[in-house]
């Protein structure tokens, strides 16, 4: 058995328990151990229910027993009805008896501060030491629809409808918000397999949770709330496993602004990353990221249909041309295309429509549709099904009143079932007048019928974008991912040393092959002159100094430098304006380089994320990261298509390729330095915490770091000698 089966097997008797016990189970109808009780009554939970409370006799009909011990089968998930008090004992307990699964409601933990941290702690060191997996502390609970495990107090999980699909499974960071998400998803008619709250994660975690449902077969299309994750490397290791077997991951990532990444942060004690780094995350592993709880309940509908759109030229078919309109507008901003129809299928569909109808893109059919001739809404289907260059159809409205016996949906379904064409019913959101009578018998065949209000045309983006990244990796080429060669020893360039100057940054990229300028340090004019000569004219000067690595701020670099004269000259300058900008700063001397011609100036960056470790940027170099922060992010180790990836994302891309009568740059030689650099990082990720490669110079033939800084992570080494304190 493999550690993921073991893993899976273990959190079994959190989601499939025969028997379960109530901690705290109560007779008084306002308190938490009554209504657990209560809640798995009403869930019609298949297994045996065992309320422990030595006060009582019977609970809703239930024998109640004074303790654990009194009860003599087997149990497997105990739900902690019990005060934060309590719980370590409620916990022993567990442990005497055998049970290896525990759901905890209680607040009063890491929450509250140092000492909830501390008791929390010891609870978990309990639980791990006897091998028990527990839910919370300070959760909702747990729900499983399929077996009625209805684990949770909260009335928003227990009265809610349900419907006979249920394949998506639901982990959240938030209690509270994921109750809404839940009652949400089933009024617009979907219904969860899983609902999990993991409070604070104290022994299962949010990825815990998700391993279980990439290995669970019940289980389609996995949804959550996140606002930080523990264990980024596992989730990106699931998301894998997850796309590989068409498993989408829909995740809502909070903290998109500064003010909800702080909100996340002290919300579950979660540490929420930069933003913009989780969307590289997102983008890297093929985890959909929902904007918001409308995206999962919309992309959840949109996958149950078993179809996946081909492409994304886009077809709408309206009654009125203003809603097409805005239909069509909003396809266009989320990155689907309205396509022009060709001459030969308008001529096909204006054969059977009225002259006053538009046979364009949208296909606006006018009122007629609408109100006298329903008939309508298939004559444009018939011929844009067999169109080769259309891959979706929408209607932005249908006709309410036809029913499953009617001749014309039997039809409409008929075509629908007999192409690859996907197609989305999505009306205007209005009080009784937005579902289609025959909607249980569209959606039962692959229809789906999604109002407005859940913003299914945001939903299908991505839902054809997750589509484009599931077909990519059937043939994805993980070149790269590791390292292009070798592991090269780094320490004696970084160690006891906090920033390197860019002389000994540049030892660095040269151990990993990167190309750098030729150079040469020299202490006196003297010697400037003499490397000069030896390197040949024109050539640049620049401060060598780990605690200057901004030059140009401290007026101390000089480019184009062409005689002994202007050499002598500038070393004295440098040397003079950067003992004013920093009479402190450790000299090395002056770097003189070779001058490098003209070329496109990118950046290549590092920066070692708190949670993701070592994370590279690419982007354009020069003033042009200053000003435009035309740039992209991936978290290493890098496969060679996360490094094209990069290259293509930044809006740049096209000077890269050559514009305005420019050649295009040697996009292979960034591609061998991201991998270059991802190989660094990878095997160095404990000394490296910052990296810049800038301006890193592209020619069309061949690549060249200029200038490079690199600020070294604190060790233990160093910490103990006061470096860097």
């Amino acid at each position: 058995m493999t550690v993921q089966q073991e893993n899976y097997v273990a959190l079994e008797p959190l989601f499939n328990p025969k028997s379960v016990a109530i901690l705290g189970a109560s007779e008084n109808k306002n308190k938490l151990g009554y209504l657990q009780v209560k809640a798995l009554l009403d869930g019609g939970f298949a297994g045996d229910i065992y309320p422990i409370n030595p006060r009582s006799e019977k609970i809703e009909g239930l024998l109640c027993y004074p303790s654990l011990a009194e009860v003599k089968t087997t149990i497997d998930l105990a739900i902690f009805c019990l005060s934060a008090d309590r719980v370590k004992q409620g916990l022993l307990e567990c442990a005497e008896n055998g049970i290896k699964a525990a759901v905890v409601f209680a607040s009063g933990f890491s929450e509250t501060g140092e000492e909830g941290l501390k008791e929390q702690q010891l609870i978990s060191d309990l639980a791990k030491e006897h091998g028990i997996r527990i839910i919370g502390p300070n959760c909702v609970g747990l729900v499983n629809t399929t077996n009625g495990l209805v684990a949770t107090f909260s009335p928003g999980l227990t009265n809610v409808p349900l419907n006979d699909k249920r394949e998506v499974g639901f982990v959240t960071q938030s209690g509270a918000f994921g109750v809404l998400t839940y009652i949400a998803a089933a009024q617009k008619g979907l219904s969860f397999n899983y609902f999990v709250s993991v409070g604070n994660e104290m022994e299962t975690e949010f990825s815990d949770v998700v391993e279980y449902m990439v290995h669970d077969p019940k289980t389609k299309v996995i949804s959550g709330y996140l606002e930080g994750a523990k264990n980024p490397q596992k989730l990106r290791q699931l998301a894998k496993e997850a796309l590989a077997k068409n498993k989408p991951m829909v995740i809502m990532k909070t903290g998109r602004s500064a003010a909800g990444s702080r909100a996340a942060a002290s919300h579950t004690g979660s540490l929420a990353g930069s933003d913009q780094i989780y969307d590289a995350f997102f983008k890297q592993t093929g985890i959909v990221r929902a904007n918001d709880f409308e995206d999962i309940i919309a992309f959840s509908k949109l996958f149950q249909t078993g179809k996946i759109p081909k492409g994304r030229n886009t077809v709408i078919v309206t009654s009125s041309g203003g809603r097409g309109i805005n239909e069509a507008d909003r396809c266009e901003s989320y990155g689907l295309n309205i396509h022009p129809l060709s001459f030969t299928v308008k001529k096909a569909i204006e054969k059977n429509i009225p002259s006053f109808a538009s046979a364009s893109n949208p296909v606006d059919l006018t009122a007629a549709a609408a109100v006298t001739n329903p008939e309508l809404f298939l004559e444009p289907l018939r011929v844009l099904v067999d169109d080769p260059d259309t891959d979706i159809i929408i209607f932005s409205e249908f006709p309410m009143h036809w029913t499953y016996d009617e001749p014309l949906i039997k039809e409409f379904i008929d075509i629908c079932k007999n192409t690859d064409k996907f197609i989305l019913i999505t009306t205007f959101q209005l009080e009784g007048m937005s579902i289609p009578k025959s909607t249980p018998e569209l959606v039962a065949n692959g229809i789906p019928v999604i109002t407005g209000d859940l913003n299914p045309i945001r939903a299908l983006a991505k839902f054809v974008e997750y589509g484009e990244r599931y077909e990519q990796q059937k043939q994805k080429n993980d070149v790269g991912i590791q390292p292009q060669q070798a592991k090269k020893d780094i320490t004696p360039l970084v160690q006891y040393k906090t920033t390197l100057s860019e002389a000994e940054a540049s030892e660095v990229l040269a151990l990993y092959d990167i190309p750098t300028t030729q150079r040469m340090v020299a202490t006196t004019a003297q010697e400037a002159v003499q490397h000069a000569n030896s390197m040949g004219y024109p050539v640049a000067l620049k401060i060598d100094s780990p605690d200057i690595p901004h030059k140009t701020e401290a007026n101390a670099i000089k480019l184009n430098v062409k005689n002994d004269q202007e050499v002598m000259d500038a070393f004295d300058e440098i040397d003079r304006n950067a003992r004013a900008y920093d009479a402190n700063a450790v000299i090395n001397g002056v770097s003189i380089q070779e001058m490098l011609p003209a070329g496109v100036e990118v950046i290549v960056g590092v920066t070692n994320d708190p949670g993701f470790g070592p994370v590279i940027m690419f982007g354009l170099g020069g003033i042009f990261v200053e000003v435009f922060r035309d740039i992209s992010f991936r978290v290493a180790p890098l496969t060679r298509d996360d490094a094209l990836e990069m290259i293509e994302e930044i809006k740049g891309y096209a000077i890269l390729k050559g514009a305005r009568g420019k050649a295009a740059v040697d996009i292979e030689a960034i591609v061998d330095v991201l991998l270059k650099v991802s190989a660094l990082v990878t095997d160095h990720g404990d000394h490296i915490d910052e990296l810049d490669i800038n301006p890193l110079i592209v020619y069309e033939d061949g690549i060249k770091a200029a200038d490079a800084m690199l600020v070294v992570r604190e060790t233990e080494v160093q910490a103990s000698v006061g470096v860097g304190g």
